[in-house]
């Protein structure tokens, strides 16, 4: 255990901080917009930071030892990021995940020495993990019911606390809003706490896709929410409230179109001049939204958001017209309100 726990903390030496970028908006809004590059990890997301977390605290619970085989439920990053840590540990690795998982994904998770196990029901993945992990005498990492616990949120090299430190120099140092979205809960968790941990007056907004249940789940204050479909943006929303969704850390969510998400992912890659994946457009519409309201009252300042992966992993999906139009999705009038958004500084979803 104290190798594998060194080997996972040597890891972490040898990387640095990943990037807080400046996003182009007018200079005369007054508001300074920016994107943690989470794509810039050894695993190109932000589930390494969730993966190193996980495998840490499984470690020291002690529920992983010798070549205890792993087992995840993922749609994607989470198992290719997990992948990445059992093969530093030597140990074996099964991603459990929907069928519908980019192929790109598929391949990133075998590149670092896991294996996919497919299901056709996307709710399947829990009950399949078990079983697997059963089966083998392995053990189920369960991400999204260990994502709030597994990480420091009072600091410890956190995600919220990265951030903070990188705007400490900045004009607006103190951020209005911090805006995520919610895959596992873990992130939005972490942010929440930090921020009143820190007495900061920072606001954490938490965006969240169609087919998803967790904005249905906190407006209504009904935790037991479920849906029957996932969510076609890969990484965030689930079907299901998970056990790390901590919603009172939360001060307002946002519910995206799927139509909105792709459109604002492409949108953006003139901006960055990069791609970036879909929950990242997620995360950028409902920035938009944000920084409208606030240059509509005149507000100046700050908003951080997540750069969560890198457009190249979606290749066959977001970026492929012929993909789009199989999901009856009209990129077009999400378009339109980008275009204005950037003109006008309205943002108005209903008049594109």
């Amino acid at each position: 255990m104290r190798e594998a726990v060194r080997l996972i903390e040597a890891d972490a030496n040898r990387s640095a901080d990943t990037h807080l970028l400046r996003y182009p908006l007018p200079p005369e809004w007054g508001i300074d917009l920016y994107l943690k590059d989470e794509s810039t990890h050894p695993t190109g997301s932000l589930k390494h930071r969730l993966a190193r977390s996980l495998f840490l605290y499984a470690l020291c619970n002690g529920w992983v030892i010798d070549d205890t085989p792993v087992i995840e439920a993922s749609s994607g990053s989470t198992a290719v990021s997990e992948a990445y840590f059992a093969r530093l540990l030597g140990l074996p690795f099964i991603a459990v995940m929907p069928r519908s998982t980019s192929r790109e994904k598929v391949a990133l998770i075998e590149q670092h020495g896991g294996r996919s196990h497919f299901v056709d029901e996307p709710g399947a993945i829990y009950d399949e993990s078990r079983t697997l992990a059963a089966e083998l005498g392995g053990h189920f990492m369960d991400q999204f019911t260990h994502a709030e616990r597994a990480t420091d949120w009072r600091g410890n090299n956190n995600i919220a606390e990265s951030i903070f430190q990188q705007l400490a120099l900045e004009r607006h140092p103190e951020p209005a809003w911090v805006v995520v979205g919610a895959g596992t809960g873990g992130t939005s968790a972490t942010i929440g706490r930090y921020v009143r941990y820190r007495r900061f007056d920072t606001r954490l907004a938490v965006v969240d896709p169609e087919r998803s249940v967790f904005f249905e789940a906190w407006r209504d204050s009904d935790p037991g929410r479920t849906g029957d479909r996932g969510s076609l943006i890969e990484g965030i929303g689930r079907p299901r409230v998970e056990p790390s969704f901590v919603g009172q850390a939360i001060d307002r969510m946002i519910k995206v179109p799927d139509a909105a998400s792709i459109a604002t992912a492409r949108w953006v890659e003139g901006a960055l001049g990069r791609r970036v994946g879909g929950s990242t457009g997620t995360n950028l519409w409902g920035v938009f939204e944000l920084v409208g309201e606030m240059v509509r009252a005149g507000r100046t300042g700050s908003i951080v958001t997540l750069l969560c992966d890198g457009g190249e992993r979606y290749t066959h999906t977001y970026y492929d017209d012929d993909w789009v139009a199989e999901q009856g999705l009209d990129l077009a009038p999400a378009h339109a309100v980008l275009d204005r958004f950037h003109s006008t500084g309205e943002f108005a979803p209903g008049h594109g």
